[in-house]
Formats: C-alpha cells, sequence, structure tokens
C-alpha cells in the first residue's frame, strides 16, 4: 500500500481489491491493532452495501458452473489445497500473520491452521456425503430417487479467536458439496483468511467460488438480510449468535450458529495424579491466553478441604511457571488479549468476584511485560470461591439461589481459573 497505514483489501470474483469507499467515509474506518503493543496495523472499511451486493453477485454467477463441476474435480482442488497447507513454511507465513493480529503464540498459531487443515482433508472426502436414496417399488409402479444438491451462495461469520481453523471450518466443506462462498473474517485479525484464499486461487480455484468481503456489524446485518445468500455459519458470542440466527432465519436462512461456550467444568477427585492433572489443568486454563471455548473456567475439586488447598497451592505454582509476552518471543507460553476491552471486562469481572468473597490467590493483573509495556496482558489467574474454608455445597431446596459470583457465571474469555471445593460427588 501506499498509504501510511495499509488498508485490507476485499477478494471479489478472484481480485482482491479496496473497498469502493476507500476513502470517502472515515467513520466506517476500523483500525487492526497489534495486541502486544496496541499499534495499529492496517485498517478495514465498514461500509458494507456496495461490495457486498458485488461479492454475492459474483457467487451467483459462479454458482451455476460450480455445482455442475464433478465433484471428483472439486475434491481434487481441496486435496490439493491440503497438500499445499502441509509445507510447513505456508502455515508458518500464515501462523505470523495470526500472531501478529491476533496476539497468539507462534506455536498456538500453528495448531490453529493445523487443525483447520484437519477440515480441508475432510471436505476431499466429502463425494460420500453428496450421495442421495434411491427405492424401488414403493408402491405398485412406483420407485424414489432423491439426490442432494447444492444450495447455493452460503455465507461464513468467523470470530477472533481462531482467525485460520474456524474459516476452513465453513468454506471447504461448502465448496466441496458445489456450493459458492462468502466469508466475513473478524475484523480483528482478517489476513489469515485472505491469505488462505490467496493459495486456493493460485491452485486454480475458478473466480467467484469463494469472495472475502471485510466488516464488522453492519457487514453481518447485510449478510443475515441479503436475498441471495441461502445459508449462515457462525460461531462466536452469545449475544451476536442469537442476533444472526434469529434474523438470518426470520429471512429465510437456514443458519448454524455456534454460540458463547464456558467449558464449565472439570470435576476432579482427591485420588487424581497430582502431577499430570495440575499440568493439564494449567495447560487447559491458561493456553491461548483463555480465548477459546474449551478453556477451562471453572475446576471442581472434591473431598477434603486441607487436601485440596494443597491441590490449589500447587496449582498457583505451576501456573506462576507460565511466561506471558508477545506471541513471537520464543519461550512464551501466555500472549495478551485481542484487545483493551477484552482486558478491562476480566480485569472488572476479578474484581467483582473478589468484591463478592472470593479470594484471589493468584492476580495477574497488573503484568508487565518489558518492551512490550502498553499490550493487552493479563497473567495467570486463581480464584477460589470458598470462603473462610468452608465448602460449597449442593442444595435441593428448588427456592435456593444459584452459585453467583461472577467469576463462576461468566465466560471470561481470559486466562482466569475458578476453583471450588465440594464435599461429595453429587456436590459436584
Amino acid at each position: 500500500s501506499n498509504h501510511s497505514v495499509p488498508v485490507v483489501a476485499n477478494l471479489i470474483n478472484g481480485r482482491f481489491q479496496l473497498p469502493q469507499n476507500f476513502g470517502s467515509d472515515s467513520s466506517s474506518k476500523i483500525p487492526i491493532i497489534d495486541p502486544s503493543s496496541n499499534v495499529v496495523l492496517s485498517h478495514i472499511h465498514d461500509n458494507h452495501t456496495a461490495d457486498l451486493q458485488a461479492a454475492v453477485a459474483s457467487a451467483e454467477e459462479a454458482f451455476p458452473t460450480w455445482s455442475n463441476t464433478p465433484v471428483q474435480s472439486r475434491q481434487r482442488l481441496l486435496a490439493d489445497f491440503a497438500h499445499l497447507l502441509h509445507e510447513k513454511h505456508v502455515r508458518e507465513e500464515i501462523a505470523y500473520w495470526i500472531t501478529l493480529e491476533q496476539g497468539k503464540t507462534m506455536g498456538d498459531a500453528m495448531g490453529d491452521v493445523w487443525r483447520g487443515l484437519e477440515v480441508v482433508e475432510a471436505a476431499g472426502r466429502a463425494g460420500r456425503d453428496m450421495l442421495g436414496d434411491s427405492l424401488q417399488n414403493l408402491a405398485n409402479g412406483l420407485d424414489t430417487i432423491s439426490y442432494r444438491v447444492p444450495l447455493g451462495v452460503c455465507a461464513g461469520i468467523a470470530p477472533f479467536n481462531f482467525p485460520a481453523m474456524i474459516p476452513l471450518w465453513m468454506f471447504p466443506l461448502a465448496l466441496a458439496t458445489g456450493n459458492t462462498y462468502v466469508l466475513k473474517p473478524t475484523e480483528k485479525a482478517p489476513s489469515a483468511s485472505l491469505l488462505l484464499a490467496k493459495h486456493l486461487h493460485d491452485l486454480g480455484l475458478p473466480p467467484g467460488v469463494l469472495n472475502i468481503i471485510q466488516g464488522a456489524k453492519p457487514t453481518v446485518d447485510g449478510i443475515v438480510t441479503h436475498p441471495g445468500i441461502r445459508a449462515i455459519s457462525f460461531v462466536g458470542s452469545n449475544q451476536a449468535g442469537e442476533y444472526i440466527h434469529d434474523v438470518g432465519s426470520r429471512h429465510g436462512k437456514r443458519v448454524q450458529a455456534n454460540l458463547g461456550a464456558k467449558n464449565h467444568a472439570t470435576v476432579m477427585m482427591n485420588d487424581a495424579d497430582r502431577d499430570s492433572t495440575v499440568k493439564a489443568v494449567v495447560g487447559a486454563a491458561f493456553g491461548a491466553a483463555g480465548q477459546r471455548c474449551m478453556a477451562l473456567s471453572v475446576l471442581i475439586l472434591v473431598g477434603d478441604l486441607e487436601e485440596s488447598q494443597s491441590w490449589m497451592e500447587q496449582l498457583v505454582e505451576e501456573a506462576m511457571k507460565l511466561k506471558v509476552g508477545n506471541g513471537f518471543v520464543e519461550g512464551v507460553d501466555v500472549g495478551p488479549l485481542i484487545s483493551k476491552d477484552a482486558k478491562t471486562r476480566a480485569e472488572s469481572i476479578i474484581q467483582q468476584s473478589i468484591d463478592q468473597g472470593a479470594t484471589c490467590m493468584l492476580d495477574g493483573r497488573g503484568v508487565v511485560v518489558k518492551g512490550y509495556e502498553t499490550g493487552n496482558f493479563l497473567a495467570p489467574t486463581v480464584i477460589s470461591l470458598n470462603q473462610q474454608q468452608h465448602y460449597i455445597t449442593h442444595s435441593t431446596d428448588s427456592n435456593a439461589k444459584p452459585l453467583s459470583n461472577p467469576a463462576y457465571t461468566e465466560e471470561i474469555f481470559a486466562p482466569v481459573l475458578t476453583i471450588l471445593t465440594v464435599p461429595t460427588l453429587e456436590d459436584a
């Protein structure tokens, strides 16, 4: 780009192009920020109308030819795509942009691409899922035959926490089964999706089969109401997912919405192997800075209070060994949170939980990373809900209030582990 801060392109009809409103409306400009430093890396533009219309029109135009392309040919292209993603230097390039824009460590970013690659491999075998059914002599002189046929233009709306894996959950399977696609990657880390699309086009994907449109909520609004889009896939928060499912369904679209998921919770008995369990819990709670739906956010210990205290102390000791820092630095275990807002929200929930009686056994707030003092860092944090060494017990009283501490009820999406101890497995 000739501009001091680059503008992220759309991919429409096989060509990368700047937004049609580029330069005309500064209010639609959204910065993409390095979460390790809060330096602005680039911008996207979020005035969706003209660009989204062009992307959907391109997908509609490409659909008749692509849907009539033999399934073996579509599978072969995706098999070539999977083969390319097996090249380490290709995955490293994609992982570089994930770490730069999203903040996760390079190891996590490489895993992000690899998990997506596994879905591409599955898409390369999608032909058997296209088989229909037949039944002879359903009635006198009547046979039935059914076919599985592509829907048309499909769309995907992807979250920030897995910039490669989740888009690869979406468009490869849609393309393998003969659909064309419009993808809206996360506005916080869009470059991985663009690189994936570039590689697929370099392998021979016809123009218009896969289009990528940048944007935030106005673009989402355009997708869920556009009459040319037949189906939508979404992964993200409860609030956004419920909105997309509701509005998209009311506009006649098939919508699959995978909403926010608090991994609630792991129950640990007191006869578990101490060393291996502690390492597993620490990795599950604080890996990827807790920004994944499978992050372990609540641990329920069962058994003696004194022994549980010993478990918690060992968990804290192990968590303190984790290195917090920039994801490109070797040896870093926990990268930054995605934004200042995410950090502020997590720290607020920690404080609310303390104010409501929880004990902060390990406080990760205020951590300073040398050279990245302005980054969105929160070190591993451990919160205990057992007040004054008393059990938390289960009540069969239908009028009893559930445990309401926000560390227990909220999906914090940060490196925060909440622990409570109960006397029996039934209580757990």
